[in-house]
């Protein structure tokens, strides 16, 4: 009777047992499933100090790979960090040894994952970045920094028209999406302008770094909704000695040629000692340095044939000086023209007043143009 009391009752455990494990089984999928559901939603701007989040930008450049002014695109290594309060991570400060909860690369993705962070775009980055990790610190206050060491390619203006004493400003332009200024705002405080500079050790060929500057805009989009922006610029400056060498030799030599088909003749009397169809010929020489002198630049410099500049003018400048040439050549070597209409002796004194008159005129307006720039 015993054996058949435990018989009965054991039989009942296995019965409650098996309806516990029935019902038990769809409540712990459906806590799973609302888990997963909750950890793919989007988790909501933190609101708790009200409205806009301010989102403070800071960029520092560690190092710069290179510069294409022609295709006005430059590649570099910065660290942009972003700070903002999430009122919904505070805690307890003795729970931060170092002040604060650090995360790096991929606990740093995963933490990441799980809280709140601006949209922001890099308006002008050229494709992917090549290198991207971030670090993110989370201190006792609520205060988020995220840390993003970045390698890309932006695309920046380029402004000629003071070459070669140009200073060009390397932009990297970060503009908030989705979320209008009256919902998530970019700023910076001094903190943050402390924070923007160049790394002591980069270097970039051919120019010489100054200061990083942070400007705050705003950008217009549908139905009268504004975007916070943030421009973040490294100030470069041209070294002088490549261009001096490679452009401006050539530019004021090619300038001397005609001036040599005045100096290289003598009026005696009523005649020259050089024919007209000799000097026409270095002239002619000349016009063709020139022509291949503006062809050399535009290929190897189409930034500054783009545009008015010091190259450009200078090129204009010879174009003029050659055709005074020619003028000089037909008028005086070729016809005589003074001589026929004024006499031998005004021939003669034209002659030798144009003889340096022509090359100071000409050679103290490219110096003048050169100057004009430098100022």
């Amino acid at each position: 009777m015993i054996r058949a009391t435990m018989s009965r009752a054991a039989a009942i455990m296995f019965a409650l047992a098996g309806l516990a494990s029935f019902l038990v089984a769809p409540l712990a999928g459906a806590a799973t499933l609302a888990q997963e559901d909750a950890a793919s939603q989007p988790v909501s701007i933190p609101h708790g100090n009200g409205l806009p989040v301010v989102v403070r930008p800071a960029l520092f450049f560690n190092h710069l790979e290179s510069f294409d002014e022609n295709a006005g695109t430059f590649e570099a290594t910065v660290d942009l960090r972003l700070t903002w309060i999430d009122p919904r991570l505070r805690y307890p400060a003795k729970e931060a040894l170092r002040g604060y909860k650090e995360y790096r690369v991929s606990a740093a993705e995963r933490e990441i994952a799980k809280i709140w962070t601006p949209t922001i775009r890099h308006v002008n980055r050229v494709g992917d970045p090549t290198f991207s990790e971030r670090r993110l610190r989370i201190f006792p206050n609520g205060m988020v920094e995220i840390i993003d060491r970045i390698t890309a390619t932006y695309k920046t203006p380029v402004e000629t028209s003071r070459f070669p004493f140009d200073r060009q400003s390397l932009e990297i332009v970060m503009v908030v999406q989705e979320d209008t200024v009256e919902t998530v705002d970019m700023n910076f405080t001094s903190d943050d302008v402390g924070f923007s500079r160049i790394s002591k050790k980069a270097e970039l060929d051919g120019w010489s770094t100054g200061l990083v500057s942070l400007k705050r805009e705003l950008v217009n989009g549908w139905n009268g909704d504004r975007y916070a922006k943030i421009v973040a610029s490294l100030a470069v400056n041209r070294m002088l000695g490549n261009s001096i060498a490679t452009i401006f030799i050539p530019l004021f030599a090619s300038l001397l040629i005609p001036f040599l088909a005045t100096w290289m003749n003598r009026a005696q009397d009523d005649e020259f000692d050089v024919d007209a169809f000799e000097l026409g010929n270095v002239i002619i020489g000349g016009l063709f340095a020139v022509i291949a002198l503006s062809f050399t630049f535009s290929s190897s410099f189409p930034a500054l044939s783009a545009g008015d500049n010091t190259v450009t003018r200078l090129l204009g400048l010879n174009y003029v000086a050659l055709a005074f040439g020619t003028i000089i050549t037909v008028v005086f070597y070729r016809y005589k023209l003074p001589a026929r209409w004024f006499g031998v002796y005004v021939q003669e004194q034209a002659f030798l007043f144009l003889s340096w008159a022509f090359p100071i005129l000409f050679i103290a307006t490219g110096l003048a143009f050169v100057f004009v720039s430098a100022a």
